[in-house]
């Protein structure tokens, strides 16, 4: 919970902060358009410090690269709050990006070590709650603070927390010792941060307009060559910072691919409600983010059920069939029309957050289950890279196919049914992926639940 709760924290503020956005370019004189400076570099910066954090958390212990990424966050936090410009906020949000980069996967690395294997599929269902109402929470969250407030409690409110989030991490985590047998891959480190950085801010600038589109697609060709360059290095390399060796591990490889799939096919999904609730059903931002938090409610229910679903049906058949409910929950939602009642809104909201906490929980104890604990900290480098990546994308592509669809139906405004198109487009992203998940034995994973089916 205390690792969830560092999570929490920074989902809270990479998503309230989008509600704040126009508040900001009021105070600092500037045009709207370029605020979204503020949430690209961010992206940016987790970007380039993730396939770091596996290393660092190896050489110095996991507890203190963890303690000192909630010390960053908070103090980022506090410049954030006094930024006087937009350079000044935008550098401290860099510094923000960084510490949210070190805080998710080392959290992963103390959990992995922490957790007896058995309890594994539970602290993961913890673990998913933050991960899942986080970002349907903050933009309430943030426009509740922006309207009795101002913009500058969106990133005051992370104090209390990073400063308790500190007292708890000393006083109940064990402090694993560091280790020097691993150096640090340099060219390894630029050829991901290139590669990265390219495509999370190529696919960002492209699914917003944040560049011209023949600028975005070079940023994306940019990552493209860098993340090749760096598959050739890694094959050679004794020590890569990002160990695709991993994908070896059955129950590694099929969690790695599978779960990218159902990322890009669902990662969009409050970006696309957004959409709907606030330019196609006219809701102001408060009441989109309360209905959207259904989803979240959903959430905390599945925790409660996830070890006894898996331990009755097993890894293989709660994935696959999981992933099939997941994509019909996703389409059902691209149904819902102006005049839907708000009770079935709800209802289907809440539904689909119950299965994709089961889905999201259920994966994140079957990527680990069979991984080393020596190997653990790479493992979690590579799982929270391409999070990021896969999430980037799913954004970056639903927004350009929605550009695509009102230029082919002449549609100057977005309408209900343009949304409708993309959401069936996720959905069939995450059915499809129970096809990767018909690849694990009917017994993978059983030690992650074995005997704990009481």
């Amino acid at each position: 919970m205390i690792i969830g709760c560092a999570l929490f924290m920074e989902l809270i503020d990479a998503t309230a902060v989008l509600t704040a956005l126009p508040q900001m370019a009021r105070d600092f004189g500037e045009p709207s358009v370029r605020m979204n400076l503020v949430v690209s570099l961010y992206l940016l910066a987790v970007a380039l410090f993730v396939p770091v954090s596996g290393w660092a958390a190896d050489r110095f212990g996991p507890r203190r690269v963890f303690v000192s990424a909630i010390v960053l966050f908070t103090l980022a936090s506090v410049a954030c709050a006094c930024s006087g410009s937009l350079l000044q906020l935008s550098l401290a949000r860099m510094a923000q990006g960084a510490a949210g980069a070190m805080m998710v996967p080392v959290g992963q690395v103390i959990l992995l070590r922490w957790s007896a294997r058995e309890n594994l599929l539970r602290a993961m269902s913890y673990l998913t709650i933050p991960a899942l109402i986080g970002p349907v929470l903050g933009p309430p969250l943030g426009g509740l603070l922006v309207t009795l407030l101002s913009w500058h409690w969106i990133f005051l409110i992370n104090v209390p927390i990073g400063l308790l989030g500190i007292a708890l991490v000393v006083r109940y985590i064990p402090d694993y010792p560091g280790s020097r047998g691993r150096p640090l891959d340099v060219p390894g480190l630029l050829l991901s941060a290139v590669g990265l950085g390219g495509l999370v801010f190529g696919f960002e600038a492209f699914g917003h307009g944040l560049l011209a589109r023949q600028w975005a697609l070079l940023l994306i060709a940019l990552g493209v060559l860098s993340a090749w360059l760096y598959v050739r290095h890694a094959r050679r390399s004794a020590h890569p910072l990002i160990d695709f060796s991993l994908l070896r591990i059955p129950t590694f490889g099929v969690s790695f691919w599978g779960g990218n799939l159902m990322r890009i096919g669902s990662a969009s999904q409050p970006f696309l409600l957004v959409l709907l609730f606030q330019l196609c059903f006219g809701l102001n931002p408060l009441e989109a983010g309360l209905l959207s938090f259904a989803g979240g409610a959903g959430a905390f229910l599945m925790k409660l059920l996830a070890v006894r679903i898996v331990s009755r049906f097993g890894f293989r058949r709660t994935l696959i069939g999981n992933a099939v409910l997941t994509g019909l929950t996703i389409i059902a939602c691209g149904m819902f029309e102006v005049s839907t009642p708000y009770w079935i809104v709800v209802l289907v909201l809440f539904g689909s957050g119950i299965i994709r906490s089961l889905q999201f929980s259920t994966l994140g104890a079957l990527t680990y289950a069979d991984v080393p604990p020596e190997q653990s900290s790479r493992a979690s480098s590579l799982s929270a890279m391409t999070i990021q990546l896969t999430m980037s994308l799913s954004v970056g592509i639903a927004a350009a196919l929605l550009s695509l669809i009102m230029s082919l139906r002449g549609h100057a405004s977005l309408e209900q049914s343009d949304v409708a198109l993309v959401m069936v487009f996720g959905g069939v992203m995450c059915a499809l992926s129970g096809l990767v998940f018909r690849r694990l034995s009917s017994s993978a994973g059983s030690a992650v639940y074995a005997g704990r089916s009481g």
